[in-house]
């Protein structure tokens, strides 16, 4: 009778592999609250759930590759990695001994490595169907898939396609247009677009046509950066894309348009205003975004000095009076007010806003949307909030006479005016509104303070290093404004993979306040010109934008180059 190995009560069970969806999860990219909605979309339309998520703008698709890579291990490419001639592709595609018109009709591309390796990409490399075929075709030869970007892998396509001869579609028809806006790639581009946006922090969009291409650049702290270049005949597709969900007329291409839209992008609730004017090679669309929640809107956050800070929330607690903050499109006159009414809003004010458009919601303030368009102008708006009882008044911008009286009569009766205005200094606030219309003496007796103010981009802490002092005549400018007398902190951008390579990340703002006293007031009432009122706040202890940049940076904050830039007119060996 033969023994009988005993079978063990237990065999080790290798643990199944996560699926993506857990997987950037884990990573803190989605929430589970989104897997499920992309599962519920793969369950009733199909799909890849990571081109799900990127469709619906949970995840970006440079946050979803590194992810997918390591669960598939595929190795994840750039477009430094491939050859750069065209040229290549194609000899390597002919010696596979199959058509060029099945590679550029799948979306695939080949090339061969200096070891002899055939590599592929494609939008799908997952597809039943390529691999059936490849591994009929190839599997001697021996091949592998490597991922990469859908802009890239659809750009080395594109690039086959021309050496091909093939010709392109009639971009003109409206119907076209609209299926192409509504195509899965389309769709999924547009979105990815946004969620690279959003995960660095960018302000603004641009997508701008030329001759052979287009290119898509953030506004990421203040400057432009190239991210995308996408050949021209894609361009209509993802014009169009732009204009159907922002409500603009896709058939309209020979005048501006505005258009505006509200969506989820990159699991965050974003307004999103979309420009389009028509330029030599197509319309050039800019989208701003405006994420609906700010958890930064505090007047601490914002890079007042202790000093600044004293007077503006001084300056906050008046009874009445005009404080207006000034400062070009993009400075933050915005986020500033906005930080004002939050560190206001203690409930025992009736605080009301007339905005255009309502950039953020702020509980406890009752916000007003204008829209010129009905007749519901900032003027009119401003006449029906008068009886509502308010203490705090906040106007979006003081544009016209109109608005500038209404916000005059307003301070004068009681109330408590926020606004911005466009102007280069503060001084230069009073001889604006003058100019507007406004009598001098009413400007005088009215407006309590004026701030202007920029944003400097903050220097990258992870790779800031010491600089050399400046200039001497620059410590000396600043001198008598220095309070922290410890060592001076200078120091330069350098780059790293945390900000991009750029040396900076965020921003701060720089300061000019000054306050209207009696002497002041007799300036605007004289209507004296802007250089003698610019002497009287110098000689009140009112310090300039630049003076203010220069403190920062000495502080390790900023750089003088930084300043320099944003403030103009010093050395540039400074």
């Amino acid at each position: 009778m033969h023994s009988v190995t005993p079978f063990p009560a237990e065999l080790p069970v290798p643990p199944a592999p996560l699926r993506l969806g857990e997987l950037l999860v884990a990573e803190g990219l989605v929430t589970h609250a989104d897997v499920a909605k992309a599962l519920t979309f793969q369950q009733q339309f199909g799909g890849r759930i990571g081109s799900i998520l990127v469709r619906l703008g949970a995840v970006s698709e440079e946050s979803l590759l590194p992810v997918l890579g390591r669960q598939l291990d595929m190795p994840l490419l750039d477009s430094a990695d491939w050859p750069a001639e065209p040229e290549m592709f194609m000899a390597a595609l002919s010696a596979t001994g199959m058509p060029p018109e099945w590679w550029v009709d799948h979306g695939v591309v080949a090339w061969k490595t200096g070891d002899g390796r055939l590599l592929a990409v494609a939008r799908d490399p997952l597809s039943p169907l390529l691999n059936e075929v490849l591994e009929r075709e190839l599997g001697e030869q021996g091949w592998g898939w490597c991922l990469a970007r859908a802009q890239d892998v659809d750009r080395l396509v594109e690039q086959l396609s021309r050496r091909r001869g093939d010709q392109d579609v009639d971009n003109d028809d409206v119907s076209h247009l609209r299926e192409l806006a509504e195509e899965a790639p389309v769709i999924e581009l547009v979105n990815n677009m946004l969620a690279q946006a959003m995960d660095q922090r960018a302000s603004d969009v641009h997508v701008e046509p030329e001759e052979q291409q287009f290119n898509v650049r953030l506004r990421i702290d203040g400057i432009l950066h190239t991210r995308m270049t996408l050949p021209a005949s894609r361009y209509p597709a993802v014009a169009s894309r732009i204009k159907l969900i922002s409500g603009m007329d896709i058939a309209e291409r020979r005048l501006p348009q505005d258009g505006r839209l509200s969506a989820r992008v990159s699991g965050r609730e974003v307004d999103i205003r979309v420009s389009a004017v028509p330029a030599v090679h197509g319309e050039s669309l800019v989208m701003r975004l405006l994420p609906k929640e700010r958890q930064d809107l505090s007047l601490e956050r914002l890079g007042l000095s202790p000093r600044d800070l004293r007077m503006f929330r001084g300056w906050a607690r008046e009874p009445h009076g005009i404080v207006l903050v000034t400062g070009p499109t993009g400075s933050g006159k915005s986020t500033t007010l906005y930080a004002v009414l939050e560190e206001m809003n203690q409930r025992d004010r009736k605080m009301i806003t007339v905005e255009d458009p309502v950039e953020y919601q702020v509980g406890g303030v009752t916000q007003i949307q204008a829209n010129a368009e009905i007749g519901y102008t900032f003027a009119r708006a401003l006449r029906a909030i008068l009886r509502q009882d308010p203490d705090v008044i906040m106007i979006g911008e003081i544009r016209d006479l109109e608005t500038a009286e209404i916000a005059v009569q307003s301070a004068l009766t009681g109330h408590l005016v926020l606004s911005t205005l466009h102007t280069n200094d503060a001084v230069s606030a009073f001889t604006r509104l003058v100019d507007m219309g406004v009598e001098p003496f009413l400007v005088a007796s009215s407006v309590r303070a004026v701030q202007a103010q920029r944003l400097v981009r903050r220097l990258c802490p992870a790779c800031s290093a010491v600089d050399n002092p400046p200039l001497a005549s620059v410590e000396q400018s600043i001198a008598p404004w220095v309070e922290d007398k410890s060592a001076a902190n200078w120091r330069r951008a350098v780059g790293c993979s945390a900000c991009q390579g750029t040396g900076y990340r965020g921003r701060l703002g720089i300061y000019e306040l000054v306050d209207v006293t009696p002497a002041m007031q007799e300036l605007v009432m004289q209507q004296a010109t802007t250089e003698r009122m610019r002497e009287q706040a110098d000689s009140e202890g009112a310090r300039t934008l630049r003076v203010d940049g220069l403190l920062k940076a000495r502080q390790g904050l900023t750089t003088v180059e930084e300043v320099a830039r944003v403030t103009g007119g010093m050395p540039a060996d400074a």
